[in-house]
């Protein structure tokens, strides 16, 4: 019960003004990316029968963005790479 107040307490203290700390605005803005990146990584080497496969997907994957590829040709080349390293592997 004490979490939540703490939380409601930093919650009202940071909303009310608009925050001018440019090195602050920075940090919340990457906070989304960064959780989501924290949640995804560990479901892309445990969703593969071989971390393996998923390693290697990812990295072919951040090859694939790096490239310019869309979100779409980007996550049919991860899942094209852990079929086949699967079907090899396992």
């Amino acid at each position: 019960m004490k979490t939540y107040l703490y939380l409601f307490v930093m919650a009202a203290t940071l909303i009310r003004k608009p925050i001018q700390n440019p090195f602050l605005r920075s940090f919340l803005f990457y906070v989304p990316y960064v959780t989501l990146a924290v949640m995804t990584f560990p479901a892309i080497m445990n969703a593969t029968q071989s971390p393996i496969a998923g390693a290697a997907a990812m990295v072919i994957g951040i090859v694939a963005a790096w490239c310019g590829l869309g979100l779409l040709p980007v996550s049919l080349v991860c899942c094209a790479t852990v079929l086949i390293l699967e079907h090899f592997i396992v």
